[in-house]
């Protein structure tokens, strides 16, 4: 996603835990030791986390955004493209405004491919003048930008996404498991699903994935399992319902108790397996 940025057009001022990839410094991008170094220099800030505990970190802890923001109050625009809480967002978007900021949620979907093709969905929850700011910025990192509502709309619908990609993931693990065990050819059921009612990018990507049991991520099932906390959390704030969530949930911790947490989220199947027995076939 920083290298689309790069290439189109913009100088980036790049921080990350884990280490700047070197491709990008050769890129033109700027290397920085802090989150604070970037807001120095940065006047749009963007963020890839994977919790809440993280976006607060980078923004309010030792080094971090607000440091700068503090110390040298300017009118810069933060956009965080982690999915986290809804909750959490509203109360680090209230804490960035009164600093004189903008803040923007924009999560994303696509997983690993969409992020490389730059084809990713973005859903935005922000003013709709800061939107229409930055809306060409995310342009050149996704395909479908749609703006939500306000701060946390965009959370709100990466919650929504979640849920509805890890139910069918784990429906069509169901359904091919059940192919299998009764003798018929997965790969074959698969093709002839495509072509139905039934057809998802779903059963396209992570059936194919099942069938040849090509289980690196992808998108982690620690993280999946994570985002469904987030909507069982936020669900039972709402004194929402969510029956099949909570299931598909529990079956994601399995696969983390049987050390699966770095798994592909497609990986699912193999509790499923262990459940019944039975491995699926190609």
């Amino acid at each position: 996603m920083a290298g689309h940025l790069i290439r189109g057009g913009h100088k980036l001022f790049l921080h990350s835990r884990s280490g700047v990839p070197e491709e990008l410094i050769k890129e033109g991008g700027k290397r920085c030791a802090t989150p604070k170094e970037v807001t120095q220099n940065a006047e749009i800030i963007f963020l890839m986390l994977p919790d809440a505990p993280d976006v607060e970190k980078v923004l309010f802890g030792h080094s971090g955004i607000a440091d700068n923001l503090n110390e040298h109050p300017a009118k810069k625009i933060i956009v965080d493209m982690s999915s986290i809480s809804p909750l959490q967002t509203i109360k680090f978007a209230d804490r960035i405004n009164q600093l004189g900021c903008d803040y923007v949620d924009a999560p994303v979907s696509g997983g690993e491919v969409g992020a490389k093709n730059a084809t990713l969905t973005i859903m935005v929850g922000a003013d709709e003048s800061v939107f229409e700011k930055i809306k060409p910025i995310l342009g050149l990192m996704g395909q479908t930008i749609t703006l939500i509502g306000a701060n946390g709309a965009g959370q709100i619908c990466k919650v929504a996404n979640q849920i509805i990609v890890a139910l069918t993931i784990e429906a069509v693990g169901e359904a091919l498991l059940f192919a299998s065990k009764a003798g018929a050819d997965p790969a074959r059921v698969r093709q002839a699903l495509l072509g139905g009612f039934a057809c998802s990018r779903v059963l396209e990507v992570h059936g194919d994935r099942m069938i040849k049991r090509s289980f690196d991520p992808g998108f982690r099932i620690e993280l999946q399992q994570k985002d469904l906390a987030i909507a069982l959390s936020c669900a039972s704030d709402l004194g929402v319902s969510l029956p099949n969530t909570a299931i598909t949930q529990s079956l994601y911790n399995a696969c983390i108790a049987h050390e699966g947490g770095k798994w592909d989220n497609s990986a699912i199947v193999c509790i499923l397996e262990k459940l019944s027995n039975h491995q699926i076939k190609n």
